[in-house]
């Protein structure tokens, strides 16, 4: 039975698309059967995995309110092991077509259990809100992801997301687990990204996680072409950060011993 992952933070620009991508397609080229499920209105997973959201028929929003089988909805992608549940802009209007249905909050959980036996992991891209949707994803999923830019107000908010998820903790999901605190967006060179490190590592200790993903070019340049940054340059700092993450979290959930984590990670 497949892990399900959400990647949340209603903050915007803290890497949270670009982690979801690349998350799912490290775990599928580590050769994890993996679900990329675009659970935002705006898309960004759906265009920066290749496909245009305006030419979608059937998406995550057709799986909620419609109740389509989800595996109509599915599609295959250029990395291999690697599928997507897109989104399309009909999204935004799921959450007041939600509002009067009955277990609103868990229509997402419904939509997943029926493919969830399918993968190993499925990773939720959340939009950067939490209302309903957010809320639905959080509900469905085994644990969370809340990645975290290395910049100034870095931790404005988050009192806030953990306070929602302490919430869906307690009256919809018991077993929702924070899987880590992913920092996102470290530049080396920038004091202000060691302060932040610091202070999260001081504020949150075990929960961030040992790798941190670094401010890179082909990081950046990747979503343009419509791939994952392993697909456009499988050396660069970028797709070696997304790797080391994808092997921690395998060594976390127990999937491989310490041993091969660490030929893996020389390799």
């Amino acid at each position: 039975m497949g892990k399900i992952i959400a990647l949340a933070n209603q903050k915007g620009g803290v890497g949270k698309t670009t982690s979801s991508i690349n998350l799912a397609a490290s775990l599928a080229v580590l050769e994890y059967r993996t679900l990329l499920v675009d659970a935002d209105p705006q898309a960004n997973s759906t265009s920066g995995i290749g496909y245009d959201p305006r030419t979608i028929k059937a998406s995550i929003y057709e799986c909620i309110i419609n109740e389509i089988d989800p595996a109509d909805a599915i599609q295959s992608t250029d990395t291999p092991n690697l599928d997507l549940l897109p989104a399309h802009i009909d999204l935004v209007g799921a959450e007041i077509e939600m509002i009067n249905l009955a277990d609103r909050e868990f229509k997402m959980k419904a939509v997943l259990e029926k493919i969830r036996d399918n993968y190993d992991f499925i990773i939720i891209d959340c939009s950067p809100s939490l209302g309903l949707i957010t809320i639905n994803a959080l509900t469905a999923s085994d644990s969370v992801i809340i990645p975290v830019q290395c910049e100034y107000f870095a931790l404005e908010g988050l009192g806030k997301l953990l306070n929602t998820i302490k919430i869906v903790q307690n009256r919809l999901n018991t077993e929702l687990q924070i899987e880590g605190i992913l920092l996102t967006m470290y530049d080396v060179r920038l004091r202000l990204s060691n302060q932040v490190v610091e202070e999260v590592k001081t504020h949150f200790q075990d929960l961030v996680f040992d790798t941190i993903i670094q401010r890179n070019t082909r990081l950046s340049e990747a979503p343009s072409y419509g791939i994952s940054v392993i697909m456009h340059d499988a050396n660069c700092k970028g797709a070696i950060n997304y790797l080391n993450l994808a092997r921690e979290i395998i060594r976390k959930n127990g999937l491989v011993s310490n041993e091969e984590a660490e030929k893996q990670a020389l390799v």
